[in-house]
């Protein structure tokens, strides 16, 4: 939810996947089957969807085009830079994708120099969401050692059910995917424009 890249990185994986294993799958249908999910599992939900392993060398393909792509296209959510300049408090980006794209997406969109090295990638721990692995992990990092004090911003069903279960509060960040399925993934609350978070958190602090 930093930066706009799961349409771009889901369009160029819709056409990997029609190019190499024959599937045709809509924007929409990419976002529910994939969105949140590691690259590992990704490739396990393709050879349920086709019945055989998936042909050699895709997960590289992927990798590769998606941060071709990426370097090349990846913009800034809206907001999100008055967002983290005013932020007061400590933060950091628990991903499940790889520091590679991470580097990729906040170099290129300038957002990197509000992190100073606090992000943390599915890479390093042993089980990627929704598991909560990486949501405990950063916050272990970052100096918590009761993860009901952290709050995260999820823009996916998958990374909701991991926050949920390291048992944070999760706003869910609906601009892609539907409110509803946030919800449902166990959202304490949901919204469509990021440069509301303050005034979300400020709202949600006094109930």
């Amino acid at each position: 939810m930093l930066v706009d890249s799961e349409a771009i990185a889901n369009r160029v994986f819709a056409r990997v996947l029609e190019e190499e294993c024959g599937l045709n799958l809509s924007l929409e249908e990419m976002f529910d089957h994939f969105v949140g999910h590691s690259q590992a599992q990704c490739l396990e939900i393709i050879e349920q969807m086709i019945g055989v392993p998936p042909p050699p060398g895709l997960g590289e393909r992927y990798r590769n085009e998606i941060n071709r792509e990426l370097a090349e296209s990846v913009i800034a959510v809206n907001g999100i830079e008055a967002v983290l300049a005013a932020m007061d408090t400590p933060y950091c980006v628990a991903s499940g994708g790889s520091y590679e794209k991470m580097q990729t997406t906040l170099g290129k969109t300038g957002l990197a120099k509000y992190f100073d090295g606090n992000l943390f990638s599915v890479s390093e721990v042993t089980r990627a969401k929704p598991f909560p692995d990486i949501y405990l992990h950063a916050a272990l990092s970052m100096g918590v050692d009761n993860p009901q004090k952290c709050l995260v911003i999820e823009d996916s069903p998958v990374g909701v059910t991991g926050a949920v279960a390291a048992k944070m509060t999760v706003f869910g960040f609906s601009e892609l995917i539907k409110a509803e399925k946030l919800l449902a993934a166990g959202a304490h609350l949901t919204f469509n424009q990021m440069q509301n978070l303050p005034n979300e958190i400020f709202s949600y602090g006094k109930v």
